[in-house]
């Protein structure tokens, strides 16, 4: 069984280039929650658990860069989903390893990254498993996994599940203190949650 993966060999990417729809337009990574921005709260849960981090972003780099992070854009202006980040950060990554995170989970666990290593196996990539579902945005993957990604985006390939699940090992999160770490911040109801 290969060794598990160290904090020094795992980058972390925050996910936040979605066109943010669902909460009528804007640039979800910058609402506000709790009296900070849903952004820093996702980097302040990844990034003691990574080398580095790094942002996906294609809207408002020079806020996202304040952070002090790498901000990453997608290599198409069409908002073509979080595969698109999710290469732009396995091509970008310094380490051998990515660790996925959506900026929309602000109560993501302090242990999120070390789990998922631990839950790799011989697989190159883990992802979270909450009771029979997948959270598919929240995973570890080998960078070595890039070209696999691109030719799947270059074939039409949108589905992060269908792509994630094809790579990764699924780690169940079922503790009692996983129940909340996973929730989404979707609409301005959650938000205001």
């Amino acid at each position: 069984m290969p060794a598990t993966p160290a904090r020094d060999a795992i980058t972390g990417l925050v996910l936040a280039g979605g066109r943010g729809q669902r909460l009528g337009g804007v640039d979800k990574g910058l609402q506000p929650w709790q009296g900070q921005p849903l952004v820093d709260h996702a980097l302040a849960r990844l990034a003691p658990q990574v080398r580095g981090v790094m942002i996906s972003a294609n809207r408002n780099a020079l806020a996202y860069a304040s952070r002090g992070a790498r901000v990453l854009a997608d290599a198409s202006d069409d908002f073509p989903g979080p595969l698109a980040g999710i290469l732009a950060g396995l091509r970008a990554s310094t380490t051998p390893w990515l660790a996925v995170v959506p900026c929309d989970s602000p109560r993501l666990p302090a242990d999120l990254v070390e789990r998922l290593a631990q839950g790799l196996g011989d697989a190159p990539g883990a992802v979270v498993r909450r009771g029979e579902r997948l959270e598919p945005v929240c995973c570890l993957l080998s960078t070595a996994l890039a070209d696999d990604l691109e030719r799947y985006l270059a074939d039409g390939g949108r589905k992060v599940e269908g792509w994630v699940a094809r790579h990764a090992a699924p780690v169940s999160f079922d503790r009692p203190d996983d129940a909340a770490a996973f929730a989404n911040i979707n609409t301005l109801d959650d938000l205001a949650r």
